[in-house]
C-alpha cells in the first residue's frame, strides 16, 4: 500500500509534466522563406478578460506572472529556468534535472524527514520537470497552506541541502530510469528520432542526460551548477490561484528578489533544416514495425502555427480513418504537432505492413497539399481542437504552464490569450499553404525488420511536392 508521501510524490510528477506541457522530441524547419510573423493580438472580449486576470511585474530582474482565479482552493507556482538543452553539453547533460531532483528531496530548513512530513501534512506537491527549452521547479498547494508551502518551495530552490546520501540516491534512481530507455520500442523510437533530427543542433543534448553523462556527474558538479543558475535573469516565476498579486510581490522580494541579477540574455533556439527525406531502420525482433517520421513546423512565434494546428488535427483524423478504420493496418496511427522552440510535426504508426501504412499516410499529406478543404471541415476540426484545448486548461497547473510556455518560447505570455481568436480565423487556403510549406522532407526512423521495409516508399515524397 502506498504511503501518503508516495501518493503526493506521484501527483507532483504529474504536476510537473503539466507545467511543462511536455512534448516528445522535435525536428526541422522547412527550406522556404521564413514563416510569417504572428499578427497583432486580437481584442475580443474573451481575450481581454483573460488578459485582465494576469498581473505582470519584475523584481530585481525576475519576471513574475500572477494569474488570479477567484474561488480556486488551490495555488500552483512554477519557477522556470530558461535555456533547456542549450544549458548543457554532451558531457554534463542531465545536470540540471539532477539538480532539481535533489532539491526536491531536502533543504536547509526542511531536512528530508521534515520536508516529507510537511508535504504530507499540508497536501503539498513539490516536483520538477525538464524539456528541450526550459525546466521547472513546481509547487501545488491548497490555499489554506500556501504560506507554509511557499516557504518549502523557496528553500528548496534557494537552499537545497545537497546531502551526499540524497545525491547518491537520486543519481542511482536517475540512472536506472535512463538505462531502460531502449527496453520499450516507443521510448527507443524517440531516442532514435532525436539522433536523426537533432544532429548538429543543441537539442541533441537531452536535458535528462544519458547513462554516460549522468554517471560522471558529481555532487560538486551539481552544487556548482546550482550557483550558476541562481540568477534572476535566468528565471521566470508563474503563480496561478486565488492570490493577491501584491502579496506575491512581497513574497518574491523577500526571497528570490535577493538573488544576483546576472546578465543572461535568452536567444531564439536555432531552427532545424531538412534538405531531403530520409529513413533509418534499426533491426529488432518485434512482431510489428514501429515507425515515426517528422517534418518541420513553424515555431510558436509564427503566424503559421495557427493554420498548422488545424492542418495537423485534420491529418490526425484522416490517418486514423484511412489506416485504422478503413484498412485495419494499425491500432493507433497518429499525426502530431509539438510545441518547441525548434518545432516539428509528424506521423507515427505501428504496423506489420509498414510500407502500406506509410504509403497511405503520405497520400493523406499529399491530399492536404493538393486539395483545399471545405469551410465546414475546417470549422468542425477547429472546434474539435478547441474542445480538447479547453479541457486541457481546466487546472491551475495547465494555465501556469501555458503562460510560461508562451512567455519563454512563444513571443510573450499575451499570445496565450489570443490563441483562440487566431485559431478561429484560419482559412482553408492557409491550411493548404502550410501543408505545402512544412509537411515535406520527412525524417523517418523505423524499428523492426529491415527486410520488410521498402525505403522508396518512405522517401518517395519529393522536396517541395
Amino acid at each position: 500500500m502506498k504511503t501518503t508521501f508516495e501518493n503526493i510524490r506521484n501527483a507532483a510528477w504529474a504536476l510537473a509534466l503539466t507545467f511543462l506541457l511536455l512534448t516528445a522530441a522535435a525536428p526541422a524547419h522547412a527550406q522556404t522563406a521564413a514563416p510569417a510573423a504572428a499578427p497583432a493580438p486580437a481584442t475580443s472580449r474573451e481575450a481581454a478578460d483573460t488578459l485582465r486576470l494576469v498581473t505582470e511585474f519584475e523584481v530585481n530582474g525576475l519576471k513574475v506572472l500572477v494569474k488570479r482565479r477567484e474561488g480556486s482552493q488551490s495555488v500552483v507556482a512554477g519557477l522556470f529556468l530558461r535555456g533547456g538543452a542549450r544549458n548543457v553539453t554532451a558531457e554534463n547533460a542531465g545536470v540540471e534535472a539532477l539538480m532539481l531532483d535533489v532539491a526536491t528531496e531536502a533543504s536547509q530548513k526542511f531536512p528530508l524527514a521534515v520536508m516529507r512530513r510537511e508535504l504530507a501534512r499540508t497536501g503539498t506537491a513539490l516536483s520538477y520537470g525538464v524539456n528541450m527549452d526550459y525546466s521547472v521547479l513546481s509547487l501545488a498547494s491548497t490555499r489554506r497552506y500556501f504560506d507554509r508551502s511557499w516557504d518549502v518551495f523557496v528553500d528548496s530552490a534557494l537552499n537545497p541541502s545537497f546531502r551526499p546520501e540524497d545525491f547518491e540516491r537520486v543519481k542511482s534512481r536517475t540512472l536506472v530510469s535512463l538505462s531502460d530507455d531502449e527496453d520499450t520500442p516507443d521510448s527507443f523510437l524517440q531516442e532514435l528520432q532525436s539522433r536523426v533530427a537533432y544532429a548538429g543542433h543543441p537539442y541533441l543534448n537531452d536535458p535528462r542526460g544519458t547513462v554516460a553523462s549522468v554517471g560522471k556527474l558529481t555532487l560538486e558538479d551539481v552544487k556548482k551548477y546550482h550557483q550558476q543558475m541562481m540568477q534572476t535573469s535566468r528565471m521566470l516565476l508563474v503563480v496561478v490561484g486565488d492570490v493577491d498579486p501584491q502579496e506575491i510581490r512581497r513574497k518574491v522580494e523577500s526571497s528570490f528578489g535577493k538573488l544576483a541579477k546576472g546578465d543572461y540574455r535568452p536567444e531564439p533556439v536555432p531552427q532545424l533544416s531538412f534538405n531531403a527525406p530520409t529513413v533509418a531502420v534499426t533491426e529488432r525482433p518485434l512482431p510489428t514495425n514501429y515507425v515515426q517520421g517528422v517534418f518541420a513546423a513553424p515555431p510558436l512565434t509564427s503566424g503559421d502555427i495557427y493554420p498548422m494546428r488545424v492542418a495537423s488535427s485534420i491529418l490526425q483524423n484522416r490517418v486514423y480513418t484511412e489506416v485504422r478504420v478503413r484498412r485495419n493496418l494499425s491500432y493507433a496511427p497518429d499525426a502530431f504537432l509539438w510545441s518547441q522552440g525548434a518545432n516539428a510535426g509528424g506521423i507515427y504508426v505501428t504496423a506489420v505492413d509498414a510500407n502500406q501504412a506509410v504509403r497511405v499516410m503520405l497520400r493523406e499529406i499529399a491530399r492536404l497539399q493538393a486539395e483545399e478543404i471545405s469551410p465546414d471541415e475546417i470549422k468542425a476540426t477547429a472546434q474539435q481542437f478547441l474542445t480538447r484545448y479547453y479541457m486541457g486548461q481546466e487546472t491551475n497547473a495547465a494555465q501556469a504552464g501555458e503562460l510560461a510556455q508562451y512567455e519563454l518560447i512563444g513571443g510573450g505570455w499575451r499570445n496565450s490569450a489570443v490563441f483562440i481568436d487566431r485559431l478561429r480565423a484560419v482559412t482553408p487556403a492557409e491550411v493548404k499553404r502550410v501543408a505545402n510549406t512544412y509537411m515535406r522532407n520527412l525524417q523517418f526512423v523505423v524499428i523492426g525488420d529491415p527486410r520488410q521495409i521498402d525505403k522508396g516508399v518512405f522517401t518517395g515524397q519529393q522536396a517541395g511536392e
